[in-house]
């Protein structure tokens, strides 16, 4: 009986249920918060006013599966295997691009489809360049970094990633990857200078990207001008503003949202932190924010305890992912950056990359199984 009881005990101990039930809240608010927003465009559109909640909610599902078993499966075997499963994520990143393959919607291809189902390449190749980086970078661990062995293999897999995005188009995940490689890389011990030499020239490439289409360069001048063109491409940040600004201290109460009647396009996605904010106002904001920093911090109390190099990187890696695509979600959705379609975890409407999320989270639950 003794025994049984210490074995339970140890198993909780080896179990971060802090990081489980918080993770398992912003699923909940994220599900709730979707169907609140999405309930008129889904009756509009679909005829059905579940249709975005139900979609959301099979994606859970699957997730919270995908959250147990990873966090049960020895994350040394996934970065074995990580050159292949990165090497499918760019086939896949190139198949989506071929007319008749890729699903075009709003002039960006960017899913895969087949009947009613669909998904994103892009978000499983955030957690695929995780593991890759992770995995190569601590093969670097005993031996000097060489910028010409890291260029090839450590950065020319990220580039042909960014590549591919960037012709989908989507600047604001090729910006995700740079983040995640970066930070990985910097928590490798990489030299500063590579650091020095590589800020130009991600800056650079940026600039080029921003100017070589007119749809970003346009969305580039309503930041730095919201009356730039109210009717088009300053439209939806001015409608995000008016319903932040409408939330007050306490908001307008749980479902009275005024915004969400068409006022700001695919509220469901990335800028449905507004309609929380309007509804909940400051405090609602403050509450979600808090979720967020704790369930990072519990994270990084992970990487900190894990025993092996390997296991500390992979966790900073997915701490990175989780905290590029908060800070840049809600730094766009308050203006402070461009908009540029970076969901929010957990919350945002998508289902792969709440899928991703969540599997992120059983990696994190299994490296602190191994400590």
């Amino acid at each position: 009986m003794e025994d049984k009881e210490s074995l339970l005990k140890s198993q909780k101990s080896h179990f971060d249920l802090w990081l489980i039930a918080t993770s398992i809240l912003l699923v909940i608010i994220g599900l709730l918060s979707i169907y609140d927003a999405s309930v008129i465009a889904a009756f509009r559109d679909f005829g059905d006013k579940l249709y975005y909640f139900k979609n959301q909610l099979t994606w859970a599902a699957l997730g919270l599966l995908a959250m147990g078993f990873f966090s049960f499966f020895d994350y040394r075997k996934l970065l074995k295997i990580s050159p292949f499963l990165l090497a499918i994520c760019i086939i896949l990143l190139a198949v989506v691009l071929i007319p008749g393959v890729g699903n075009e919607i709003y002039g960006a291809r960017r899913w895969i489809g087949f009947s009613k189902f669909s998904f994103q390449p892009s978000e499983i190749t955030k957690l695929a360049l995780i593991l890759y980086g992770t995995a190569i970078i601590s093969k670097f661990e005993k031996y000097k970094i060489k910028i010409g062995d890291v260029l090839i293999v450590f950065f020319l897999p990220l580039l042909i990633s960014v590549a591919l995005v960037l012709f989908q188009p989507d600047l604001g995940t090729a910006l995700i990857f740079i983040g995640i490689i970066l930070t990985i890389y910097f928590i490798g011990k990489a030299p500063v200078w590579h650091f020095l030499l590589a800020i130009p020239l991600v800056v650079g490439s940026a600039i080029v990207a921003i100017v070589t289409q007119p749809y970003r360069l346009a969305r580039l001048k309503s930041f730095i001008d919201p009356t730039f063109d109210p009717l088009n491409t300053s439209y939806q940040i001015s409608q995000i503003l008016n319903a932040l600004a409408s939330g007050g201290l306490l908001g307008v109460g749980i479902g009275a949202s005024r915004s969400k009647f068409a006022f700001i396009p695919e509220v469901q996605g990335d800028a449905i932190f507004a309609i929380i904010v309007e509804e909940m106002g400051f405090i609602g904001a403050i509450f979600l924010i808090s979720l967020f920093l704790f369930l990072i911090s519990r994270a990084i109390t992970i990487a900190r305890e894990a025993p092996e190099t390997r296991g500390k990187i992979l966790a900073i890696g997915i701490v990175g992912l989780f905290s590029i695509q908060i800070l840049f979600n809600l730094a766009s959705v308050v203006a402070l950056v461009p908009l540029t379609g970076i969901p929010l975890p957990f919350i945002s409407y998508g289902g792969s990359s709440l899928f991703v999320t969540l599997t992120s989270v059983g990696i994190l639950l299994n490296v602190k199984r191994q400590s």
